[in-house]
């Protein structure tokens, strides 16, 4: 006989990343974190801003699974996290029902929550956006979920394509989000000033009428290129 599950598994004991380290991605656009870890690191691209003038955040994952057509473990979430969190929540994708709406994110900015990512649904738009708090989701729908688990909060997670972790970086912008393995934060943080000439320099090429980049021009120019 199999053992029904508890309705709520929570993880609290969970590394976190510095103040300074979260500061420190404050303003950072999505794609250079991603071209700091090689090109990867977002979200599904259905993943994006309710809205676009709340979209930049950035701060520390608290995920929690909620499975399809429920929410309990998302209000646990609430109950666990710590100011300057990201509520992460994992629904399977399911898109038949909202996974929250105006009230929780009400809540969650009440509780210093900086904002909420789901690959779910969410409700109750205009009041969403009243709050002012940044939501990323997968689409919207008036229907409305339960709360009877079971579910967990403070695991791992994988949401839209990305396995995510209690205490990895969550960073967002109109792009997307980005996660930020934790163990990885340091060595982005170090690649972000090069990255950031990189981008700097060649977007004064651009803007000066450059057509071609010099890199192209040179496999262009080499016996790797056949001409037919």
């Amino acid at each position: 006989m199999i053992k029904d599950p508890p309705l709520l598994t929570i993880s609290r004991a969970f590394p976190r990343p510095s103040a300074e380290q979260v500061a420190a991605f404050a303003g950072v656009p999505t794609g250079y974190a991603v071209d700091a870890m090689g090109g990867r690191g977002a979200l599904d691209y259905r993943i994006k801003p309710l809205s676009p003038a709340t979209s930049v955040l950035a701060g520390v994952a608290l995920t929690c699974q909620c499975g399809p057509a429920d929410n309990l473990a998302l209000f646990a979430a609430l109950a666990t996290a710590q100011p300057g969190d990201i509520l992460v929540a994992a629904t399977d994708g399911f898109t038949a029902t909202s996974v929250t709406g105006d009230l929780l994110v009400g809540m969650a900015k009440n509780r210093g929550i900086r904002g909420v990512v789901t690959d779910g649904l969410v409700r109750d738009v205009a009041g969403i956006l009243a709050v002012g708090l940044p939501v990323y989701c997968a689409g919207i729908t008036a229907n409305s979920p339960v709360r009877n688990g079971p579910g967990t909060v403070g695991l791992p997670v994988v949401l839209g394509g990305v396995a995510v972790a209690s205490g990895d970086l969550v960073i967002g912008d109109n792009d997307g989000i980005v996660i930020v393995p934790r163990d990885q934060i340091g060595a982005v943080l170090a690649k972000l000033p090069d990255i950031r000439t990189a981008e700097a320099a060649l977007e004064a090429k651009v803007k000066s009428g450059l057509q071609v980049p010099d890199f192209i021009q040179t496999i262009l120019d080499s016996d790797r290129v056949v001409e037919v």
